[in-house]
C-alpha cells in the first residue's frame, strides 16, 4: 500500500528506513505543509518495501512517499 501526501509539502524527516517494520497508524514521515508539520501515519502493518522521497524534496498532491506491503 502506498503512502501518499494530500497536498502539496516537504519532506521534513522520515521517522523509518527501509525493510522497517511498522503497525498501522505508526508515525513514518514528517512533512510540512501550509507551514505546518504534519505527522504522517502508516495506512497498514506491513515491511516498508520501498522509500520515495528525500528529506528536503518538495512534494505534489498525490505524491508517493514510501510503499508498505
Amino acid at each position: 500500500m502506498d503512502v501518499k501526501v494530500k497536498m502539496p509539502s516537504v519532506i521534513i524527516s522520515l521517522e523509518v528506513a527501509e525493510g522497517a517494520t511498522v503497525t498501522k497508524g505508526q508515525n513514518v514521515a514528517v512533512i510540512e505543509a501550509m507551514k505546518m508539520k504534519n505527522n504522517t501515519p502508516a495506512p497498514c502493518d506491513g515491511v516498508v518495501k520501498s522509500i520515495a522521497v528525500q528529506v528536503g524534496d518538495r512534494v505534489k498532491p498525490g505524491a508517493v512517499v514510501m510503499t508498505i506491503e
